[in-house]
């Protein structure tokens, strides 16, 4: 068995996997606000109710929305600020009294996505998360490749290539930049965008259904909204050339993307062609919970 915990900014989620990485069990719980105790207590909690084998003191494979530092062993670069500067990974440990792996959520969702998602028969995998953010995780061979200083597929907070001089700045983000990709093609922002063009609130879900309905407005907006991201995974390809790229999180659902984003990825991309296939995600959002167990992936 293998156990999965997902650490989110409102909800945690926990799976437990068997060997061929069929789930056996999973469950939700809210996230405790602001306070790091309370989360190891809900965290501890949650893997009680889950495992079906305490006796064995499986282990436990933790993603957070953040990294632990190769430096310092605290977490840092977490939206949950509430874990930073804190050892994570060796606190549960104990808490838990068995051994426990930490990565980035990102990274997880890339985790499984290259294990038995759609990247499983690919060597080089970038998965993406579309979502409230922006991040990614990078896996080659099957093996996540976190940096240096555990930094890697940090790419949203890279600045949106080519900008238009409509676009240029860009808007400050939380990571005290300006002009990141996050502040692009996150869901927030397009849905922000749309609202400066049209005046109109709506979500993504809805500016994209209008948009294929062939609302004209709706339609600017998502198409500036692919070549941003398209801009965006050029550089992806240029840098890593991967040999797919794994959507996820709530934009991922988006039909259009994967029709109009190849004809413009090839547009930017330094190549005479490009054959990287951009697919969606096939464990929705289960890939973070399902990657983190897969943090243990030799364990049976």
């Amino acid at each position: 068995m293998r156990i999965g915990i997902d650490l989110g900014g409102t909800k945690i989620e926990g799976a437990v996997l068997d060997s061929t990485g069929l789930e056996v069990v999973r469950q939700r719980i809210d996230s405790p606000q602001g306070c790091y105790v309370k989360t190891l207590d809900a965290i501890a909690g949650l893997v009680g109710r889950i495992d079906p084998e305490p006796d064995k003191r499986t282990p436990v494979g933790l993603g957070i929305p953040g990294t632990v530092s190769p430096a310092t062993g605290l977490v840092k670069n977490a939206n949950s600020t509430w874990l930073i500067g804190h050892p994570i990974d060796t606190d549960l440990a104990a808490q838990l009294g068995r051994p426990v792996r930490v990565a980035n959520d990102a990274n997880c969702f890339a985790i499984s996505e290259a294990t038995d998602g759609a990247g499983r028969s690919a060597g080089t995998v970038f998965g993406v998360i579309l979502g409230t953010g922006v991040g990614g995780g990078l896996v080659v061979n099957g093996a996540v490749i976190t940096g240096a200083n555990a930094v890697s597929g940090e790419w949203g907070h890279t600045p949106l290539p080519w900008m238009t001089a409509e676009e240029y700045p860009g808007a400050a983000c939380y990571c005290g930049r300006q002009g990141c990709i996050e502040t692009f093609v996150s869901g927030p922002a397009f849905e922000s965008a749309f609202a400066q063009q049209t005046g109109q609130k709506r979500n993504a879900a809805q500016i994209a259904e209008a948009a294929r309905a062939g609302d004209r407005d709706a339609g600017i907006a998502l198409d500036r909204f692919e070549d941003q991201l398209a801009r965006a995974l050029t550089v992806l390809i240029n840098v890593i050339d991967p040999d797919v790229i794994v959507l996820g999180g709530g934009l991922s659902n988006i039909a259009l993307l994967y029709e109009n984003l190849p004809a413009k990825v090839a547009h930017y991309a330094f190549s005479d062609a490009v054959h990287t296939p951009i697919v969606q995600a096939v464990h929705g959002d289960s890939g973070g919970v399902r990657g983190a167990a897969w943090l243990w992936p030799d364990h049976t």
